[in-house]
Parts: C-alpha cells; structure tokens; sequence
C-alpha cells in the first residue's frame, strides 16, 4: 500500500521538479514511440542502438567547447555525430565487403569507446560543471529543468510536423521502397528527413533512458504496437501510448525508489507491456495465433472427415458404423470421434443405433469439399503440366482455403469441367 500511495503522489505533482519530470519523460518517450515506428518497419531496429551509443561522443564534445551543460548544444552534438554514425554505417556497408551487422557493432563500440575516453578526460578537467554528466549513461530524469522540457517540446513538435508532412512517403519507405521511387517519390529525401528525426529524438532521449537503453526506447514501443494492429496510422498512435505511458510509469516508480535510475525503469515497464502484447495482441499475439491454429484445425477435421461420407455412386445420403468410416480413414480413432462429434454438433449427420447418416446439409458439404479438391487437381495439371498421380497431395492440402470466389473462378478458367485428371466425376 505504501509503494502505491508513492506512485500516486507522483501524479499529484506534490513537488516542484515532480511536474517537470512527468512532462519530460511524457514527451520524449512519446516522440520515440512515433519515430521508433517507422525505424522497425524498415527493418532498421539496430540503427538505434548505433545511434545511442554514438552521441555520447557528441555530448561530451558539445560540452568540452561549451564548457557548459547547456541542453541545445548537447542536444546539437549529440546530433551531429548521430547523423555521422549512421552515414557510416550505410557508407561501409554500400562500398565494402562488410556486411550491415558488422559495421553496426564497429561503429558502435569505436563511438562508445571516444565517448567514454572523453566523459574520462571531462572528469579529470575539473570543470565544476561536469557534475551529473556521466549520468547520460544510464538516463536521469529527475536532473530535468523547465527549460530542458520546453526545449524538448520545441523539438519534438518539430519532428511530428516533419513526419506528419512527409507521413505518406515515409509510409512508403517502409513497406517497399522501390515501389517508393517508381512512383517519384524521393526516396532520399525521406531517408534524410527519418535520420534527422530517428538522431535528434535519440539525441534528446538520452536524458530520460541513456545511452544504453535508448535503443529499447527507440524500438519496444513499436514492437508493441504491431502485435496490435496490421496498419501504419494506428500503429504509430499506439506506440506514442505506450511509450509515452511507460516513461510517466518508469519515473513515477524511480521517483518512489530512492537512488533508482530512470531509464532501466522505463525500460522494464515497456518491456512488460511487450511482453503482455506478445501473449494477447489481438493480431499478432501468441495467443491469437494459438486459437487461430485450433481454429483451422477444426476446420480440416470438420472437412476431413465429411468427405468421407461422400458417395460418388448416387452423390447421395450415406450410412455407415463407426468401423466402416474408421477403414475409410487414415485417421486416429480418437481423431475420427473427434470429427464425428463436429459433424454432429453441425447437424451434417444424424447417429442412431451407431449408424453414422448424412443429412441433406451434410451431403451438400461434402460435395462442396470433393468438388473444390477435383477442380484444383485439375488447374494444377492442366496449366502447371504435372502428371495426374501427383496432384493429389497438394489438392489434399489446397481445398480447405478455396474460398466461394476462388471456386468460381476455377470453374470459369476451366470451362466448368465434369471430369477430373483421375476421369472421376466433379460433383456438382
């Protein structure tokens, strides 16, 4: 009860700086859930991390010429060798042998290495205003001023009106950028336009996660998201929720933590919302894919064995005792009563006396199936030129994902044939 009675009085905003923080964290998680989604569907997660790592370098720079920490020139310094990271990267990879993995972990350790020499020799300066520097590593949000979150708020709607501008092409870009450029849309202008963005909000996120975390930051949220939703506009809105809920959370939690840093809590609070989506996103979520598997399954068990009660003689109701179907079937017995109790619930057959009889909706189903099976062996071994005695295996597999469209097209491109490569009738 304690530890939540603290997290409240985060939101109360019971102390000056308490405000600053919560706005600070909101708008600088909020704004890398926003960039982080367009990084992820470019298939460009790692660039973050090389990012991250390569503004500490800046940092110190901006601060060694400054002599000052002035948030605008480390914001600026953070930037610039940010961008030059990343040109590197696509420098090496584009005019060398090395592939993109290699050179991601070259750039990154070579800039993190500089960095850290030049925290080392900024400590050794005694410069009074050093203090609190070398927390970039790790983020501090609690070492926020207002001026810090009005700069951040500067920037940050910069960034969304550069994406909102240049959303459609970005949108492009992300999916398939060939396409991109066949349109005329200008492909390196976009790239240019998302590694502004992608640099500078990592820039500014270091404050609040650091120089390690940054790249979760940058990534998790949109990682999220997608197991949400299949569209790029929700996607998006979705992930400057969740980040910008799991920087309010982080700090609220290091705020009630004494000597806990912020940006490991942000990370594990976005990790956790991961974690949670992975297990019931309502697209791509485990278990959605898990109910969505026991559904197909279903549906060829169902089919399965309805197709068994198929009567090519008078297409016609059939009668058969559990032993009969189970000769018939290359099924498990316990599989078979499984697909007859479907059946039944279905009310494609009736039992009686353990006499297993079609119903009129069950006669239809299973000509439906039979018929969907002979037409595709047919196509196949008509315009893909395969022997009759090979079709069968992947007619098998294809008839229960014809939908009515696809069967009717079928019919058409076939001229509605009545016999199928076997010279079996189709049933019709």
């Amino acid at each position: 009860m304690e530890f939540f009675t603290e997290i409240l009085s985060f939101f109360t905003f019971s102390e000056p700086n308490v405000k600053v923080v919560f706005w600070g964290s909101l708008i600088l998680c909020s704004i890398s859930g926003l960039v982080g989604t367009f990084t992820l569907l470019r298939k460009r997660s790692l660039i973050g991390d090389v990012i991250s790592h390569a503004v500490l370098p800046g940092i110190a720079l901006a601060f060694i010429i400054g002599q000052q920490k002035n948030p605008l020139y480390l914001i600026i310094g953070a930037t610039i060798t940010g961008w030059i990271s990343t040109y590197l990267v696509d420098y090496i990879t584009k005019h060398s042998k090395i592939k993109n993995d290699t050179a991601i972990a070259l750039i990154l350790s070579v800039f993190f290495g500089v960095g850290v020499l030049l925290l080392t020799h900024i400590q050794h300066s005694g410069n009074a205003s050093q203090s609190g520097l070398d927390q970039f590593i790790f983020g501090r949000a609690s070492a926020m001023n207002m001026s810090d979150v009005w700069l951040f708020s500067i920037v940050g709607t910069i960034i969304v009106i550069l994406i909102v501008i240049f959303f459609r092409g970005l949108s492009l870009l992300s999916f398939d950028e060939n396409y991109s450029q066949s349109i005329g849309f200008p492909n390196e202008l976009l790239k240019l336009v998302l590694s502004i963005t992608t640099v500078t909000t990592v820039a500014m996120g270091v404050q609040a996660v650091g120089v390690v975390l940054m790249s979760a930051l940058l990534i998790t949220p949109a990682a999220c998201a997608k197991f949400w939703t299949n569209k790029i506009i929700p996607m998006a809105i979705l992930a400057v929720v969740i980040s910008g809920a799991s920087g309010v959370l982080g700090s609220a939690i290091s705020y009630t933590y004494n000597g806990m840093p912020t940006g490991p809590w942000i990370v594990v609070v976005v990790s956790l919302f991961a974690f949670i989506s992975a297990f019931i996103g309502s697209k791509n979520g485990l278990l959605k894919k898990h109910l969505q598997r026991n559904k197909n399954n279903t549906k060829i068990l169902r089919e399965n064995t309805i197709k068994l009660f198929f009567n090519p003689t008078t297409l016609g109701e059939t009668r058969y005792n559990f032993e009969d179907i189970f000769a018939k079937s290359k099924m498990q017995r316990a599989t078979l009563k499984k697909g007859l109790n479907l059946l039944k619930s279905d009310k494609l057959i009736t039992v009686s006396n353990d006499i297993f009889t079609t119903t009129n909706l069950g006669i239809e189903e299973a000509k439906t199936i039979v018929r969907k099976h002979r037409l595709w062996e047919l196509y196949i071994s008509r315009f893909m030129h395969l022997q009759p005695d090979h079709v069968h295996d992947d007619a098998e597999g294809i008839e229960h994902v014809i939908t009515p469209e696809i069967e009717r097209e079928l019919e058409k491109e076939l001229d509605f044939p009545t016999k199928d490569p076997h010279d079996s009738d189709i049933p019709y």
